[in-house]
C-alpha cells in the first residue's frame, strides 16, 4: 500500500511536468509561468515553498521539545508575518514594479531598480553560495522516516526524489513547479490534520495530552525544574523563541524564491485571493507542524536526544501509526521537501543565468540558449544537493545541517531591507543596498565560522545562527535608512522612472471607485 501510494504520487509529478512543456519556450514563461499565474496555484506554490521537511521534521521536533506547546507561536508567526503580512506589504508593489523593470529575479531586480550590474552580480553571487547549502538541508530529516517507514536505503530516497524534481522542473518549468505544488500542498493540508488527530488520539486525545505535557519538567531548561513550563503559554525561554518566530516569519520577505512568486501572480484578484489562501494554508501546515512537535516530550521514552538528535522525535512519534497514516506522512513530507527543492533549484538556476552569465560572461545570449542553460543547471543544482546530503548523512556531519539557519538569515538579512525600501522609498540608495549585502551576508559567514571552529566568541545572544538571523534582518531594517541618509543620493530621473509604475492608469469597476 505504502509502495503503491509512493509510485502513484510520482507519476503524477512527472505527468504534470510534461503536461506544462508549452510554458517553457522563453525565459518568462520557464521563469515565471508567463505571469499569468492565479491565486490557488500561487498561494499554493508560496505555503509549499515556505515549508520543507526541515519545518516538519526538524524544526517542529526540536522546538517543540524546547518549547513545548509554546512552539505553536512560530506557526501563528509564519501565518501572519511571514504569510499574511508579506502577502500584504509585498505583493502588489512587487508584481507591479518588476513587471514595469521587466525583472525575473531578485538581482535582476536590484540591478534595474538601482541601475547598478554590480549590485545585480553581488546579489547573485549572494544567492548563489547561500541557497546551496539550503537546498542539500532539505533532506534532513527525510532520512528516519524512510527507514522507519520503508527500511530501504536513504540514498536511494535522495537520489529518487532529486531526480523526479528535476524531471519536472526541467520539464515544465515555473507552471509545472506551480500546479505540482497545488498537489503537493492538498496532500500536506490532508495529512498534517490526520497526524495531529492519530497522534493526539495515542495520548488520550488532546486534554489528556495537554494533562501529560503540564507534568512534564526539565531540570536543564533555562528555568530549571518546573512542572507544566512546556504545557504554558510562553513556555520555558521565550526570548529565544521569539527569534525563532522572527527569522521563520520575517525571514520570507527577503528570500528570493518566495518573493519570486509575487513576481508571477495574474492579477489584482488574485493577489487578495492569494492573501487569504496563502495564510490559511500557513496557519493548518505551520501552526499544525509545530502544535505537533509540541508533544514530543510525551514520546521522550522512544528517543535518545543525545544520541539521535532533534530528527528523530517526530519520527518517533509516528513510529506506531499505521501503515497507511504512516504512508501519508511520507508522501507528506516528500511533497513539502520536492516543493521547496524545485522553487530553490529554479531560483538559483535562473538566477546565475540571467544576472551572471547573460550580458557579463557570456555577453549575447537568445531566449532559447537562456532556457537551455537554466535547465542545465537545474540538473547541476539537483547534484550538488543531493552530494551534501549523501555526505552528510555517510558521515554523520552535523555541520551541514546547521546551514539552513545560516543560509535562510544570510538571505534575508542581505535582501530583506533593501527590497522593502526599494519598493517604497524613493530615496534609497546603492551603497545602503551595499551595506545590507554585506552585513547580512557577512555576519551570518562569522556566526558559522565562530560556531565551527570556536575561534572567536559572539554575544551569548547571538551565538545561535537563528537569533543571529533575526538580528541581521532587523539591523538591516535601520541600515539602510540610515545609510541612505548620509549616501549620494540617487539619480532623481531614475527613481521617477522606476516608481513612475505606481502611477499609471488603470480602468476599475464602480465597485473598487465611483465614476465621476
Amino acid at each position: 500500500m505504502k509502495l503503491a501510494l509512493l509510485v502513484i504520487y510520482f507519476g503524477i509529478m512527472v505527468g504534470i511536468g510534461i503536461y506544462c512543456r508549452k510554458h517553457t519556450t522563453d525565459i518568462n514563461g520557464f521563469v515565471l509561468g508567463g505571469r499569468s499565474v492565479g491565486p490557488w496555484l500561487t498561494a499554493f506554490a508560496y505555503g509549499t515553498s515556505y515549508f520543507s521537511a526541515v519545518v516538519f521534521v526538524g524544526y517542529a521536533g526540536q522546538f517543540g521539545w524546547k518549547y513545548g506547546i509554546a512552539a505553536t507561536w512560530a506557526g501563528l508567526g509564519n501565518a501572519i508575518l511571514g504569510s499574511l503580512l508579506a502577502w500584504a506589504v509585498l505583493g502588489r508593489r512587487t508584481r507591479i514594479m518588476t513587471q514595469h523593470l521587466n525583472s525575473a529575479t531578485m538581482p535582476q531586480f536590484f540591478g534595474q531598480r538601482f541601475q547598478s550590474k554590480g549590485l545585480k552580480i553581488g546579489a547573485s553571487i549572494i544567492v548563489f553560495i547561500f541557497l546551496i547549502p539550503y537546498t542539500a538541508s532539505l533532506f534532513n530529516g527525510l532520512s528516519r522516516l524512510f527507514g522507519m517507514a520503508f527500511h530501504i536505503d536513504y540514498t536511494v530516497c535522495i537520489i529518487l526524489m532529486g531526480v523526479l524534481t528535476g524531471i519536472y522542473v526541467i520539464a515544465g518549468g515555473y507552471m509545472a513547479t506551480a500546479i505540482n505544488d497545488f498537489v503537493q500542498g492538498c496532500v500536506m493540508l490532508v495529512g498534517i490534520c490526520v497526524v495531529i488527530a492519530a497522534v493526539l488520539n495515542t495520548q488520550g486525545g488532546f486534554s489528556e495530552a495537554l494533562h501529560s505535557l503540564a507534568a512534564v519538567s526539565d531540570p536543564t531548561s533555562v528555568n530549571g525544574e518546573v512542572p507544566g513550563i512546556f504545557a504554558s503559554f510562553f513556555g520555558p525561554d521565550p526570548i529565544n523563541l521569539l527569534g525563532v518566530v522572527l527569522l521563520t516569519s520575517l525571514g520570507t520577505w527577503g528570500l528570493p524564491q518566495m518573493v519570486q512568486k509575487f513576481y508571477a501572480i495574474k492579477s489584482e484578484d488574485s493577489i487578495h485571493k492569494g492573501t487569504i489562501i496563502s495564510t490559511l494554508f500557513a496557519l493548518v501546515v505551520a501552526g499544525g507542524c509545530y502544535f505537533l512537535g509540541g508533544f514530543g516530550r510525551l514520546f521522550s521514552d522512544k528517543v535518545d536526544i543525545a544520541a539521535d538528535g532533534y530528527d528523530a522525535i517526530i519520527p518517533a512519534m509516528l513510529s506506531d501509526l499505521p501503515d497507511i497514516l504512516i504512508a501519508i506522512v511520507v508522501i507528506l513530507v516528500l511533497s513539502a521537501s520536492m516543493s521547496t527543492l524545485s522553487s530553490l533549484v529554479i531560483a538559483s538556476s535562473s538566477t546565475l543565468t540571467i544576472d551572471l552569465l547573460r550580458g557579463n560572461i557570456v555577453k549575447k545570449m537568445t531566449d532559447f540558449e537562456a532556457v537551455f542553460i537554466i535547465r542545465c543547471f537545474v540538473v547541476v543544482f539537483v547534484v550538488i544537493s543531493m552530494v551534501i546530503a549523501i555526505v552528510q548523512y555517510k558521515f554523520s556531519i552535523s555541520f551541514i545541517a546547521q546551514l539552513m539557519g545560516v543560509s535562510w538569515g544570510a538571505l534575508a538579512g542581505a535582501f530583506l531591507a533593501p527590497f522593502l525600501y526599494g519598493l517604497y522609498w524613493k530615496k534609497t540608495t546603492k551603497a545602503a543596498c551595499w551595506v545590507s549585502f554585506l552585513f547580512g551576508a557577512g555576519i551570518m559567514t562569522l556566526n558559522l565560522i565562530s560556531n565551527a571552529t570556536g575561534a572567536f566568541a559572539f554575544p551569548t545572544l547571538l551565538q545561535s545562527s537563528i537569533n543571529c538571523g533575526a538580528f541581521a534582518m532587523l539591523a538591516g531594517l535601520v541600515i539602510v535608512p540610515v545609510v541612505s541618509l548620509f549616501t549620494r543620493k540617487p539619480d532623481k530621473a531614475m527613481v521617477e522612472e522606476a516608481f513612475a509604475c505606481y502611477e499609471k492608469k488603470a480602468p476599475v469597476s464602480q465597485k473598487k471607485a465611483l465614476s465621476d
